[in-house]
């Protein structure tokens, strides 16, 4: 029974495509997955950060390979399908790991004040720049539509597969001031809901990560004092606010990652599972 359990984990022989594969969260993953024996697609806008990626999954006995893609780009994302499956067939899985924020979609304060006018602000809802409120939710929501409709083809041909969009915190309850991130957030969501409900006769899974905090070089930039190295009191206020008392790493959420695209979650679509260190869970 035990052996039965444990052959339902096996990604041994797999084929996976991680975009945003160059970053700290979903490179962990590509090398996680490298050691189980799964192939690989490294996929980044920076081609060196990919590379770079890539060559520690080789080093540590696994098969992987880097490639540049802009998941705004429909052409560039066929052509990385296309190379993919030229070398190993088409992937068996899918991790739409691309996304970020920009500060012009986001308020320097969490509350609007009514005695705004009689000192300087930096940036209130009413200074967000549209352009930069675009872009958010392009690269979070769009890119993750614009490569899934690419790479789900192959996993229908198949009849079966297993995609993972990358939520966040964001998506369950808005976090103050980043509004432009929380609303693409929670559109991945919901569309990781819409298309595990499409796709459910074809034998392909949809599920999504919902990270809590990770002490991510740009969680670092925000919450750190960068001379003094001490947390700033937002990140007090983050840790205050997490029941495990403490940041994630990487590393966290790769069992979880496993579970999903394994036969082991085989019965299940359509969740957002939180890795958050209770985060979500906590009130008082």
């Amino acid at each position: 029974m035990n052996n039965d359990i444990l052959k339902r984990f096996d990604l041994t022989g797999r084929v996976a495509a991680i975009t945003g594969g160059g970053g700290e969260l979903c490179g962990a993953m590509a090398e996680a997955l490298g050691t189980m024996g799964v192939k690989v697609a490294v996929l980044d806008i920076s081609l060196e950060k990919a590379e770079a990626r890539s060559v520690a999954v080789n080093r540590s006995g696994g098969t992987a390979k880097a490639f540049r893609c802009d998941v705004l780009n429909g052409d560039q994302v066929r052509e990385c399908y296309e190379a993919v499956s030229s070398l190993w067939g088409s992937p068996h899985f899918l991790i739409n790991g691309a996304g970020g924020n920009d500060p012009r979609g986001s308020t320097s304060e969490e509350f609007h004040e009514l005695t705004w006018p009689s000192r300087p602000v930096a940036q209130s809802f009413f200074d967000l720049d549209p352009a930069g409120f675009r872009q958010v939710f392009d690269l979070n929501f769009l890119g993750t539509f614009v490569v899934t409709q690419r790479f789900s083809r192959g996993m229908v041909e198949k009849g079966r597969g297993s995609i993972v969009n990358i939520s966040s915190m964001s998506a369950f309850t808005p976090l103050t001031k980043v509004a432009a991130y929380s609303a693409a957030k929670a559109a991945v969501s919901n569309f990781t809901r819409w298309l595990a409900v499409h796709f459910s006769r074809t034998g392909i899974r949809v599920n999504a990560l919902a990270p809590g905090f990770f002490m991510t070089e740009q969680m670092k930039f925000l919450n750190v004092d960068q001379k003094t190295g001490e947390l700033l009191p937002r990140a007090h206020k983050i840790i205050a606010h997490t029941p495990m008392g403490r940041f994630g790493l990487p590393d966290d959420l790769i069992g979880t990652l496993v579970w999903l695209l394994s036969d082991a979650s085989s019965f299940v679509t359509g969740v957002v599972v939180p890795v958050d260190g209770g985060f979500s869970s906590y009130a008082i």
